[in-house]
């Protein structure tokens, strides 16, 4: 075991081809949307490898592209290809079972390398998005569900994020300010949406507000979320060191299940005026628009 370590610290175990290919097809499975008379899989991804592998693999890209639309199309007949006694069990219950499909009307794989240096060389991140309509009688404008799974070694993480776009195109409202020091100096940010993310961000972490700081704050370390009934705002912890409200730490808001992060529906309501401290390390005054 030990000399397992030693060789893979001296040369990093590159990824092959296919198992990249494999890697697009388990995320698809881990981002399908079941509705009434159907199941939907996302149709867009983006796979970020280190700059090192991305230039090994780029003379053949095109081909590992064809190859993994052409395995995403086997898998979703696979999984549509139900057996017989599977078949009958459901019509004895009264069930259908929904086909899945594309959301879309063509895959779309796309190879990146890493922009960020987040990734070693061997690892690999998988980038998955599923776009999912507006429900205007919710108030809900069209939302896109991105999973990101990344694998490192043996051990394979998912990351999971929901953008909610607004309904309407008009100038947003102002809803509240926040004002923060951090390594890239002095900052406001004018809030005008109902969810939003703090933290230093990075390719699987897309946040809204980004962070310049030691990697004591998390790549995303908290959301603030607003209820549009009440107007009230609530902090959400998502990080590994702590999140502070006025000088006290607010209980995590995610669990751990089978290597996913998950949210816990744990939130702190947010005062009209709040000191917001990440890792007690950078500290954002917030301040609601009255």
């Amino acid at each position: 075991m030990v000399s397992h370590k030693t060789e893979s610290a001296a040369a990093p175990s590159r990824r092959h081809a296919r198992d990249i290919i494999d890697a697009v097809v388990a995320n698809m499975r881990k981002n399908l949307e079941r509705l009434k008379y159907s199941t939907l899989a996302p149709s867009r991804y983006t796979v970020y490898l280190h700059p090192s592998e991305f230039e090994r693999l780029e003379p053949i890209i095109p081909i590992l592209q064809e190859q993994t639309i052409r395995a995403l199309d086997e898998e979703l007949r696979h999984l549509n290809a139900a057996s017989p006694v599977h078949r009958w069990m459901r019509r004895v219950v009264g069930e259908s079972e929904p086909e899945i499909r594309n959301a879309a009307a063509d895959w779309y794989v796309g190879f990146v390398a890493d922009p960020d240096g987040e990734l070693s060389e061997g690892d690999l991140l998988v980038d998955s998005e599923l776009v999912m309509p507006a429900r205007p009688d919710l108030g809900l404008g069209e939302q896109t569900r991105k999973i990101t799974t990344v694998q490192s070694g043996q051990r394979a993480t998912t990351l999971e994020h929901t953008i909610s776009r607004a309904t309407s195109s008009s100038t947003p409202r102002v809803l509240g300010r926040i004002e923060y020091d951090d390594g890239s100096g002095h900052h406001f940010y004018d809030v005008t949406k109902d969810s939003f993310t703090i933290g230093r961000g990075g390719i699987a972490y897309p946040v809204d507000i980004r962070i310049a700081s030691s990697a004591d704050v998390s790549r995303e370390h908290a959301r603030i979320r607003r209820d549009p009934a009440t107007d009230r705002f609530f902090l959400i912890d998502l990080s590994s060191l702590g999140t502070t409200l006025n000088g006290r730490h607010v209980p995590k808001g995610y669990d751990e299940v089978d290597g996913t992060k998950r949210e816990n529906g744990s939130e702190t309501l947010l005062p009209d005026i709040a000191k917001i401290g990440l890792a007690d390390t950078v500290f954002l005054d917030f301040r609601k628009r009255r």
